[in-house]
């Protein structure tokens, strides 16, 4: 089914355009076995909870915990917690904690596979603020995942990198926490597009001094390392570190704007994922990556090449306002009924902006019913005084 509607350009300018003209990807059944694949997943507010959604958000329980149902049935396995669940930016610790033990229950009824973040972000950074209140954070955190049953995901700190001096700091807290895990945990390094405060995480603000540090965290702690999660959006960068990585130490690529060639890899390796944007384009993802597992390759191409424009759209500068289009991908395929966010941050893109996405989603197969989307994107409009 095709239907038509008429949607905006930057400076007012309108433009009809008929939706639906290429079949949708349907999500497949069954696993795939050649790639580990963690989906960041998004929050679903309440919106009729009636609290403050800027200081006292209120979550949709059934509808965040349908999403994650929905990402296992694909085989994929779920981030819970991190910075697409609004992580610091709308949830708070106190939300996190209920978040991550609900999804550790709900994987283990269904069978799926979850990591969730540990990090300091109830520690707010501060001229006083020590490396001891660091590691405390931390420990907070991590005993709590892994008091739930849980892997840990080692969030990058915001007080760490406030109080930090020298790239000594990093080994030293990094060291201090690790010995104490469980299991093993995956690092998380995430670039300042994502968070202007992580700035020199590391102790540099040079790539390789910086890669350097944390290499020789990993080294040193390798049996309490499972892999290492990087957001750059530089795939030479990824690759570079994939390169130099202890054996049995992983890359999980978190390149938003790369990340088909990265898990595809080349002749000295492959990154495995933990991306925001598997969100967005599940089906697709898992059916790529299920024709990796046959060794299909144009299909993996074929597949996620139309992704690949919708990702770095929905990632544009400011990047940490990519959550938006996650959460409102999500409400045109019919898994949420409304288009509210956390701490309101759904008019964090312009009009113009979510109709260029509409567009290439579509152009990508990623509208599961064409005439709902259409239907829901036509609110959106009406909105915005389009009619």
């Amino acid at each position: 089914m095709t239907d038509k509607l008429t949607l905006p350009k930057a400076g007012g300018a309108l433009y009809e355009y008929v939706a639906g003209t290429k079949a949708s990807i349907l999500a497949p059944q069954g696993a795939f076995t050649g790639r580990i694949a963690f989906s960041a997943a998004h929050v679903v507010c309440d919106p009729f909870a009636g609290t403050d959604p800027l200081n006292q958000p209120s979550i949709d329980w059934e509808s965040t915990l349908s999403y994650r149902r929905h990402l296992w049935s694909m085989g994929l396995s779920v981030a819970e917690a991190m910075d697409t669940a609004q992580r610091g930016m709308g949830l708070n610790w106190i939300q996190a904690q209920e978040l991550i033990k609900r999804s550790i229950d709900e994987a283990k009824a269904v069978g799926g596979k979850v990591a969730s973040g540990a990090g300091t972000d109830h520690l707010a950074p501060g001229p006083n603020v020590t490396l001891e209140d660091v590691e405390a954070a931390y420990e907070e955190q991590c005993g709590y995942v892994e008091g739930c049953g849980g892997q840990i995901i080692l969030m990058a700190s915001r007080a760490l990198a406030a109080c930090a001096k020298t790239p000594d700091d990093y080994e030293r807290v990094y060291g201090r926490i690790l010995r104490q895990t469980k299991q093993p945990v995956i690092l998380h390094w995430l670039g300042d597009m994502f968070d202007p405060a992580l700035a020199g995480y590391w102790g540099s603000s040079d790539f390789n001094e910086a890669m350097e540090t944390c290499l020789r965290v990993i080294r040193a702690n390798a049996d309490k390392v499972d892999g290492i999660k990087i957001s750059l959006l530089d795939a030479d960068k990824e690759i570079q570190m994939r390169r130099l990585l202890p054996e049995g130490v992983v890359m999980y690529t978190g390149d938003d704007f790369n990340y088909p060639e990265l898990i595809r890899g080349d002749e000295q390796g492959y990154s495995h994922a933990l991306l925001g944007i598997f969100d967005a384009i599940a089906p697709v993802a898992a059916s790529a990556l299920q024709a990796l597992d046959r060794g299909d390759l144009a299909q993996y191409d074929a597949l996620f090449e139309p992704t690949i424009a919708l990702s770095r759209h929905i990632f544009q500068k400011p990047t940490y306002a990519y959550k938006t289009g996650i959460v409102f991908m999500a409400y045109l395929n019919g898994h949420q009924n409304h288009f509210r966010m956390i701490a309101g941050a759904e008019g964090s893109r312009s009009i113009v902006h979510l109709s260029e996405l509409f567009v290439l989603a579509d152009q990508a197969g990623l509208l599961q019913r064409p005439e709902l989307a259409v239907e829901r994107m036509k609110r959106v409009l009406a909105l915005a005084g389009i009619e």
